[in-house]
């Protein structure tokens, strides 16, 4: 699974230098500090208000296959910022609600975060490494409509 979050973390960067915005996938409502557009883990303070740490719990896989997580929302990535390594640390993300929110209707959306709470990435295929495009010359597994990774918007829980 690290391999993955790497590779599309940097296809993800390499298409938005490039100047193409980047579709996904994500379970939008998990730690989203909606009056302010931020889906980030710290977004919330809880040891502040509750005098307890809260974390995301069980590992991204298991909260799919528990029906703990599944994909509710397609946003776009636009830009992304960098450490001096040249590593993503935030994105600002366009969002379909409204440009009345937010500002003017785009989040900020932090690498922590993506980690956990992002899928499904698309991109031209021209950033994609060849050791992943030749996985497409295997025979595909169709997932069935209930699968959570069968459907974009599984019900909110």
């Amino acid at each position: 699974v690290l391999f993955i979050l790497e590779f599309e973390l940097s296809v993800v960067l390499k298409s938005i230098r490039s100047g193409e915005a980047v579709w996904f996938g994500c379970e939008v409502s998990k730690r989203f500090e909606r009056k302010n557009g931020l889906e980030d883990l710290d977004a919330h303070d809880y040891r502040l208000v509750f005098n307890t740490d809260v974390q995301v719990g069980l590992p991204k896989a298991d909260r799919l296959l528990y029906g703990d997580s599944c994909m509710t929302h397609a946003m776009v990535f636009t830009a992304a910022a960098t450490d001096a390594d040249g590593k993503a640390t935030k994105f600002r993300v366009e969002n379909s609600y409204s440009d009345k929110e937010y500002d003017k209707g785009y989040l900020l959306l932090t690498e922590p975060w993506f980690r956990e709470f992002v899928f499904e990435v698309v991109v031209d295929k021209k950033h994609v490494p060849q050791a992943v495009l030749d996985v497409f010359a295997q025979e595909p597994t169709v997932l069935p409509a209930w699968d959570p990774m069968g459907t974009l918007a599984c019900p909110v829980h």
